[in-house]
């Protein structure tokens, strides 16, 4: 996904929870539509809007869903501030540039999306013969759904969600054990990662759907919360893991491997040569089974109550997992601010993990 992509997602969601059910904005919009009278709202107001508004009253009088069904009743488009809050003018024949390009047929569709493209403000077009709502942002049109329909989309979507999820702790489970066993090798890592920018991916599409519901999305919401609890935080960790020395060593390295992991597409998510090459692990395919060794930064945020920088400490002293496994109390002392009794928790924790990790491997 490109930096424009991700920047109008960002948008279209921004937009899309000023008009999500529980808003009287939305409360406005379907009284529009129960009453059949169609309507074109423009979502802002400045200089830029106010040359191509001609005619119509203005009003400046606080919204309210009831004056908005109301005022679409005449011919003319409402103009609301830019916060969404004051009903600026009314009645108003919109006039934009006639020489934009549009793929729009009808006449209040055609003039919504050209006075979006012109102004850059957000415009609602509610058709009277379709009986739909359509928001153009940004030159782009964007249908709003009818509630249950989303909701039977964004169920279907966290279905399968909970399957990607299940498969993804799998495999998490399953590199865990390589790591206590040295057996890893670069497509187990890359692997692990595809399936949690999936997860990812998968999610993100439902954080839309739980935008777009408003007040009918907070069960959904909450079931993707508990669904994504330590996703993100095992993915930075993993790419700490394993990012090459020679990109580990970069100040922005980390960052990085972040980014080009987002960006790379559905179709190239498919190719673990393409994942490893993010975590700087050149050669294609050829590279998919050289064995690697973890830094440590996945097992030891598995131990309880230790801190990030006592975690970095322990990583830069020894180096790997096989280090940090070996090491007795008295090596792990030797790490500044690892005292006797850290050094003992420590230790104990790592035992615990390997013992179980195997255990669950061979079960």
């Amino acid at each position: 996904m490109t930096s424009t992509e991700t920047s109008f997602d960002a948008r279209l969601k921004e937009i899309l929870a000023r008009v999500a059910p529980g808003t009287e904005l939305h409360d406005g919009l379907e009284r529009i539509l129960r009453g059949r009278t169609g309507a074109l709202i423009v979502l802002g107001f400045d200089r830029s809007v106010e040359q191509v508004a001609n005619g119509g009253f203005t009003l400046d009088v606080p919204f309210s869903a009831t004056r908005l069904r109301e005022l679409s009743k005449m011919d003319g488009a409402v103009i609301l501030d830019t916060a969404g809050a004051t009903i600026v003018r009314a009645a108003v024949q919109l006039v934009p540039d006639s020489s934009l390009a549009t793929d729009e047929t009808g006449t209040r569709h055609r003039t919504a999306d050209r006075v979006s493209r012109q102004t850059g403000y957000p415009v609602i077009s509610v058709s009277k013969s379709m009986n739909i709502i359509a928001l153009y942002v940004d030159g782009r049109r964007y249908v709003l759904d009818d509630t249950s329909e989303i909701l039977t989309r964004a169920n279907q979507a966290l279905a399968t969600l909970e399957r990607y999820k299940s498969r993804l702790d799998e495999v998490n489970s399953s590199l865990f054990a390589l790591e206590i066993e040295n057996l890893v090798t670069v497509r187990d890592i890359a692997t692990t990662s595809q399936r949690l920018e999936m997860v990812r991916r998968i999610a993100s599409e439902i954080e839309s759907y739980v935008v777009e519901l408003g007040v009918e999305g907070r069960l959904l919401s909450l079931q993707l919360n508990e669904l994504l609890a330590g996703v993100e935080h095992d993915r930075v960790l993993l790419v700490r893991d394993y990012l090459a020395a020679t990109a580990y060593k970069k100040r922005k390295g980390l960052d990085v491997a972040l980014e080009q992991l987002t960006e790379l597409s559905a179709t190239d998510l498919l190719d673990l040569g393409l994942i490893a090459a993010a975590y700087g692990f050149a050669g294609g395919a050829d590279l998919l089974d050289q064995p690697v060794q973890a830094r440590g930064y996945r097992i030891l945020a598995r131990v309880p109550r230790l801190s990030e920088v006592i975690t970095d400490r322990l990583v830069a002293h020894f180096g790997g997992v096989q280090q940090l496994l070996a090491a007795g109390i008295d090596d792990l002392q030797q790490v500044e601010g690892v005292g006797e009794a850290r050094a003992r928790s420590v230790r104990e924790g790592l035992s615990r993990i390997a013992e179980s990790s195997i255990l669950e491997r061979f079960m």
